[in-house]
């Protein structure tokens, strides 16, 4: 019963941090170091990524006569424009599959320690605060998903790219170019959260694959501790899209940079001084 209290902890972690940019991993890693699940290794390292499927849940829901080609309340022009936009969105994730699915495993041997974490946090902050600085008095060139350029979803595609290394955050690499090659805070935000479909749906039927490959199991307490992180990351995720569509209408992105800088420091002075 306590993994299951800890799996309603960490499904809260998720589905707050997976699409606000701020980096659902540099808070899952420092949160595992409080917070150990009495599990194995293994079971722990899928568990941190198909939880994501309850967030990725939470959009679809939101958004999913937006997303419907096939809804019988859109007349024929809408039909094609929602075809459009899911080419548009399918196109954008193309590099993650052809780079980031084969260094995806490097990446998590190689990258995923607090070092990496806490510089990326910060960079991040960094860059968060100077762009939007920066583009404070500038029209941006995208107003809507509509006008959206192939090539514009295939750049903002690349730069999703950068979240492979650990603490960048999908979300906030995502907004942050989108926002750097002209779109508006709210386009660059939905977008972000359309990519996370396929995206994250992919990474966690791969890591489910490769979990029953090496002999995994979801029998008893593990699909209990599964269940309940999916179904706590769709609650919380839900609210928190909400809340950051809500917020970005009167607010820029500058709050989540200086939380992202206070946060990597905090880690650097946890892993040096106290751990």
């Amino acid at each position: 019963m306590l993994d299951i209290f800890k799996a309603v902890i960490l499904g809260i972690v998720e589905g707050i941090t997976e699409f606000l940019p701020i980096s659902s991993t540099g808070h899952l890693v420092l949160v595992d170091e409080f917070i150990k699940m009495q599990q194995s290794t293994q079971f722990t390292d899928m568990f941190n990524v198909v939880i994501q499927l309850g967030a990725i849940m939470a959009v679809v829901v939101l958004y999913f006569h937006k997303l419907n080609p096939l809804s019988p309340r859109k007349n024929t022009t809408e039909k094609r424009d929602t075809w459009v936009l899911w080419s548009k969105v399918l196109l954008a994730v193309t590099p993650s599959v052809i780079v980031g699915l084969p260094l995806n495993d490097w990446m998590d041997e190689h990258l995923m320690n607090w070092a990496v974490v806490s510089a990326t946090l910060i960079i991040y902050g960094i860059l968060f605060i100077v762009i939007e600085n920066h583009n404070k008095q500038l029209t941006p060139r995208f107003a809507n998903l509509q006008t959206l350029p192939y090539t514009t979803a295939l750049f903002i595609g690349c730069f999703q790219l950068l979240s492979l290394i650990p603490g960048t955050s999908r979300s906030g690499a995502t907004i942050l170019g989108a926002i750097l090659i002209g779109t508006s805070r709210y386009v660059a935000t939905e977008f972000s959260f359309f990519m996370a479909i396929p995206t994250m749906f992919g990474a966690s039927l791969l890591k489910l694959v490769k979990y029953f490959a090496h002999g995994g199991s979801l029998a008893g307490l593990q699909g209990a501790v599964l269940a309940v992180g999916v179904i706590v990351s769709f609650v919380v995720a839900y609210l928190s899209i909400r809340f950051l569509l809500d917020y970005i209408k009167k607010n820029d992105f500058k709050a989540f940079g200086w939380y992202r800088i206070v946060l990597g420091v905090l880690v650097i002075g946890y892993f040096t001084l106290i751990h």
